[in-house]
């Protein structure tokens, strides 16, 4: 890749794919890479009407196996260590991340990492999502954990609170 790519985890992916904006991905960062693992992990959790990552044109899947230095971190789930793992060997410009384990591990490494809310936010700032209120309360309907503490600090962020 001839810039620096962003790379991706799963749960990023489950959550947009959820709550039909998965797009808001390509309309950010062009391109978004992810590991085979993280590809994986998202066709044992996708349902029906989901897409098929591997049909997603601006997504791309490599094949990457952790770094065995990952393994000191034990509670990283293998498609967070796979894309720690390809952030780190393509010097990424951005991990995106969920877990809060995962993104310290990924901080304590030099990476720059965002999760979805992150995205969220961003995709506001650019004008792609119009309101973050209605998204946030779809991904907490279905079932994501997102404290009302931190639901009112995004939403002030967004300028909606």
């Amino acid at each position: 890749m001839p810039s620096k790519p962003v790379v991706s985890n799963t749960s990023p992916l489950i959550n947009l794919v959820g709550v039909g904006h998965l797009d808001l991905l390509r309309q950010l960062y062009t391109e978004v890479v992810i590991p085979d693992l993280v590809r994986d992990e998202y066709r044992v959790k996708m349902t029906v009407g989901d897409p098929d990552l591997a049909d997603v044109p601006w997504l791309t899947i490599k094949p990457t196996r952790p770094d065995a230095a990952l393994h000191a971190y034990r509670a990283l789930g293998g498609g967070e260590a796979a894309a720690i793992t390809l952030a780190q060997s393509h010097q990424a410009r951005l991990l995106i991340l969920d877990d809060k384990y995962a993104r310290d591990v990924a901080r304590r490494l030099g990476l720059p990492v965002v999760g979805t809310l992150g995205v969220l936010l961003a995709a506001k700032q650019i004008g792609a999502l119009a309101a973050i209120q209605p998204v946030l309360d779809a991904l907490i309907a279905q079932g994501r954990r997102i404290s009302p503490k931190l639901r009112t600090e995004v939403l002030r962020a967004a300028g909606e609170g």
